[in-house]
């Protein structure tokens, strides 16, 4: 596993849960098939920017603090994106294909994965085209209908 495979696990990881300490990690990471050590950890842990926070009955917890790449986009701009930058949806199977002005669908690509649209898992983009994966139990043609009602199509 890469580094970058670990860090991205250590991030979802406490989002998710509550972790306490380094070898709490190390041991969350063994049980997820992730072998490291607590120097390892402490590294992953500077790198990512996580901080020790005081929650609500005293514990201290392992936090990341938001950066403004990842803050979450409200609805409202999340529709006056798609309403400005989408001019065509199509869906095949659990897949929607969006297509934008040229330069412009990663603006798109962004804004979907940082709502968190429900139904959707991820987007990939490129120039003018990207495509977003639905989540198991929704079908692209539903996912089709919501991001055409948000983009007024």
């Amino acid at each position: 596993m890469s580094k970058h495979q670990r860090q991205h696990r250590i991030s979802r990881m406490l989002a998710n849960q509550v972790v306490t300490s380094q070898e709490q990690l190390v041991g969350l990471l063994a049980d997820d098939g992730v072998e490291s050590t607590q120097a390892t950890v402490s590294r992953d842990l500077d790198d990512l920017g996580a901080v020790k926070v005081r929650v609500s009955g005293g514990e201290s917890v392992y936090a990341i603090p938001e950066h403004p790449a990842d803050r979450v986009v409200p609805v409202d701009q999340l529709r006056r994106v798609m309403g400005e930058w989408v001019v065509e949806v199509e869906s095949s199977g659990n897949l929607v294909v969006l297509r934008t002005p040229p330069g412009s669908a990663h603006v798109v690509a962004s804004a979907l994965d940082r709502t968190g649209i429900e139904g959707s898992i991820g987007t990939v983009a490129g120039d003018d085209t990207l495509m977003v994966v639905a989540a198991e139990g929704t079908t692209g043609e539903n996912l089709a209908v919501a991001l055409r009602n948000l983009a007024g199509l």
